[in-house]
């Protein structure tokens, strides 16, 4: 992973310390050298890249105060803030959420996701599965390492960009997908030295293949088939210099830099990495864990630069004509208590939670599915974990219903569970 710093330190309930960044995992290649994959999509008729960013609000934030408030609730569920009108008639989200109101008509929102986990970790954001489910020999991969192995790198760019939370390894695919690491020296490694031709690396790939051979010979794990992978990546990443330059803001117009900030810079950054070639870009913003001060901290900070980045992140897209490839969702663990507690906080609440989604060639500016009148539940149309990740992947061109990926006793499995399908209101 490629980690790039993106704010201060933050802490959950559960006492573990979080750090906002931006991780940019490199996935592999799934077999096909850059020609041939070039080649492929060409033969498939693909004439534009196809991605996904997933923005992860870590902490879980408030359906309530977001994207479903109830204003007709009793006092002790209703909360502090009022809606407002977006761009599309009858839609109305929070008055804290002003760009994203001004641009409802390329987004849809989800208000009754009804299969989270109360956990604060991202596995059933990324892999579309509880944690403490069952497992296969390997352990499930995330959707970043999935897009990796069907879809490959692109032009030299990892393939999968993934902001905080994300899973650590590739699961049953095995280490050549969970992602290209860099940090620090790591920043400056990906650099192509001065003064060093690319004959001078094909070199070094070739006296590492060689020290490599015995040993692949006599690995009976697959360990030795996800070196070649990193080692292809990395000569791809270097000699392109893609992604190190699309990391370097100094790259970027002034004014734009400007418009995103300091604090949205994550955002930002992944646009441009997008744009450099990236399949699926993960963000993360935190502080959403709001046991206690829920209002002011979603009004004096967390709101608002949700707003700006997803705002300008959406402009961005529409302005460079990418927003109908690339498909943004902005989701967290869980949603939050219907009820206020004494500490004018909201707690853990996995019964319900809402998702905005834009972009991705949608049918957009829609709200599926409702909650009670107090927040609390699914009322109609409740949608899970599969059919969203089902949609991402079709928006992607892939296809769930006929993809599958063997695990490591050889078992194919399919991506998603239960037979989910797409959003029939999204993509139908």
């Amino acid at each position: 992973m490629l980690n790039v710093n993106g704010g201060k330190q933050r802490g959950f309930c559960d006492g573990v310390a979080r750090r906002d960044f931006l991780k940019i995992g490199a996935l592999g290649m799934g077999g096909l050298s850059l020609p041939g994959l070039l080649q492929a999509e060409k033969a498939q008729g693909k004439g534009s890249q196809k991605a996904v960013i997933m923005v992860f609000l870590a902490g879980g934030p408030s359906h309530m105060d977001t994207f479903d408030l109830k204003e007709d609730a009793p006092s002790e569920f209703r909360g502090e803030f009022a809606s407002i009108p977006t761009k599309v008639p009858g839609i109305r989200i929070c008055e804290h959420l002003p760009g994203i109101a001004a641009q409802m008509d390329q987004c849809s929102i989800i208000r009754s996701i009804a299969d989270t986990v109360n956990n604060h970790s991202s596995y059933h954001c990324m892999t579309g599965r509880p944690k403490n489910g069952p497992q296969p020999v390997g352990g499930w991969p995330s959707i970043g390492s999935i897009v990796s192995k069907v879809q490959g790198d692109h032009l030299g760019t990892p393939g999968y960009v993934n902001m905080g939370g994300g899973l650590k390894g590739g699961g049953f695919l095995g280490s050549a997908y969970a992602g290209f690491s860099s940090g620090g020296k790591g920043r400056y490694d990906m650099a192509r030295q001065s003064g060093m031709k690319e004959n001078r690396y094909a070199s070094r790939m070739g006296l590492l293949k060689g020290f490599d051979q015995f040993r692949r010979d006599c690995d009976a794990s697959g360990m030795m088939n996800g070196f070649d992978v990193f080692n292809r990546q990395a000569f791809d990443i270097i000699t392109s210099e893609r992604l190190a330059k699309a990391l370097d803001l100094k790259n970027e117009d002034a004014k734009t830099v400007k418009r995103y900030g300091n604090d949205c810079k994550n955002f930002l950054l992944a646009r441009r990495v997008v744009e450099a070639g990236a399949r699926f870009v993960t963000l993360t913003t935190g502080g959403w864990d709001t046991h206690s001060k829920n209002f002011i901290n979603l009004r004096n900070s967390r709101l608002p630069n949700l707003d700006k980045g997803v705002s300008n992140l959406i402009q961005d897209l529409r302005d460079r004509s990418m927003l109908d490839d690339v498909t943004v969702i902005v989701w967290g663990e869980f949603g939050r208590t219907p009820k206020i507690n004494g500490n004018a906080g909201r707690d853990h609440w996995s019964r319900v939670m809402s998702v905005l989604l834009a972009g991705g060639g949608m049918k957009n500016g829609q709200v599926i599915g409702t909650t009670d009148p107090k927040g609390g539940e699914p009322a109609d149309r409740p949608v899970y974990l599969g059919e969203v990740f089902a949609t991402l992947y079709h928006n992607v061109g892939i296809d769930v219903t006929k993809t599958q990926l063997k695990d490591l006793s050889g078992r194919p499995q399919y991506l998603v569970e239960n037979g989910h399908g797409p959003l029939s209101e999204l993509v139908g």
